[in-house]
């Protein structure tokens, strides 16, 4: 239970002091259930529109960029159909655990809805951006995901990047619609793979070493 300062019209052993202290960890509580998926755990949508204006303010005020990242399972709605939703629910869960896993502290993780996710990446340009993705990408095939009968279920997920900068004046919504749309595009091409802005040099992916770091310790039977 955490502490209160003192009633400065009582003493110390004021009886409501342990109403007070319940009543703010209660409103802790809803205050997290507000911004939280309860599904994955991750932030809500309401959140993310939160998140996404706050780093335009911040662009335009102090310069540098920001970047969002959409991404979406591929096929899910057969997983559903072939292994029922609980196990749905479950392979949402253990993505959204690789993501916290994979991202910065700064970073903001979100449920967009359904099977549609969105990570806003202050400061971050957009090859680093880029690089991101493909490093989640990669990643989220390497999930190993099992049913009760221990078969594997293979997952990817197609992915759109893009960047913000001081020059955009774009609203929240329409800059998640602009990187939603390089999502449409990477499902278009064939699925599990990044689409984004061009940029003025080729990215080549990353090394055997950035793979190696981004499953160590992650990579394990998951049961439905």
């Amino acid at each position: 239970m955490s502490a209160l300062p003192p009633c400065p019209d009582c003493d110390a052993n004021c009886q409501y002091i342990g109403e007070l202290c319940e009543l703010r960890e209660r409103i802790n509580e809803l205050t997290e259930q507000v911004r939280t998926d309860a599904l994955t755990g991750l932030y809500n949508y309401r959140y993310l529109l939160w998140a996404i204006n706050q780093e335009m303010e911040r662009v335009h005020r102090s310069g540098g960029a920001f970047s969002l990242i959409v991404l979406d399972f591929d096929n899910f709605k057969a997983i559903n159909d072939q292994h029922g939703h609980e196990f749905g629910n479950s392979a949402l869960k253990t993505v959204g655990t690789f993501f916290k896993r994979s991202l910065r502290k700064l970073d903001v993780p979100c449920r967009f809805g359904g099977e549609e996710f969105v990570l806003v990446l202050p400061s971050t340009e957009l090859r680093d951006a880029v690089q991101l993705a493909e490093r989640i990408r990669e990643g989220v095939t390497r999930i190993q995901l099992r049913t009760d009968n221990g078969d594997p279920v293979p997952m990817s997920v197609s992915i759109g990047v893009d960047v913000y900068r001081a020059s955009d004046t774009v609203t929240a919504e329409a800059f998640l619609d602009r990187t939603d749309q390089y999502l449409l595009q990477a499902k278009q091409a064939g699925k599990n793979r990044v689409h984004y802005p061009q940029m003025s040099e080729p990215f080549n992916g990353m090394s055997a070493d950035e793979r190696a770091a981004l499953m160590d310790g992650f990579v394990e039977d998951k049961d439905a």
